[in-house]
């Protein structure tokens, strides 16, 4: 075996090989006859229309405002400072909770603003708001 010299069974390969392609696209071809059809087949039926959305529940909303002498009313009615951390815990104990809005004058003392909202913290209200005036 001399190195210069080339047998006739290494000649180089002039074509391409066209079994692995046709075998590819064999599958492909089997792939969407079987595909096809199942997309295509369907009952043509005219379905009704309905919306299927939860109903939400909107919260109530309380009002506890703070006058300027430091006196709280609930939903515009007086309430002594007793009855504010009971009604405050009947209140967090209902499903969906209510939020609360304090409206507090502003020439009352923040200690009245401040004890309102701890009472609300200790009766577990979790969605407490502030109601001010936009500034002219």
């Amino acid at each position: 075996m001399a190195f210069g010299t080339q047998d006739d069974t290494d000649e180089v390969m002039n074509e391409i090989n066209m079994t692995p392609l046709v075998d590819v696209m064999l599958v492909l071809l089997i792939i969407f006859i079987i595909t096809v059809p199942v997309m295509k087949h369907a009952v043509p039926v005219d379905l009704p229309r309905a919306s299927n959305e939860r109903e939400v529940v909107k919260p109530e909303t309380i009002r506890l405002s703070v006058t300027a002498d430091g006196k709280y009313f609930w939903n515009e009615s007086g309430i002594s400072d007793e009855e504010l951390e009971p009604r405050l815990q009947a209140e967090a104990r209902k499903n969906p909770q209510p939020d609360l809005h304090i409206r507090g004058d502003k020439d009352v003392r923040y200690e009245r603003v401040a004890q309102a909202m701890s009472a609300a913290q200790r009766a577990g209200v979790r969605k407490i708001g502030f109601v001010t005036d936009p500034a002219q």
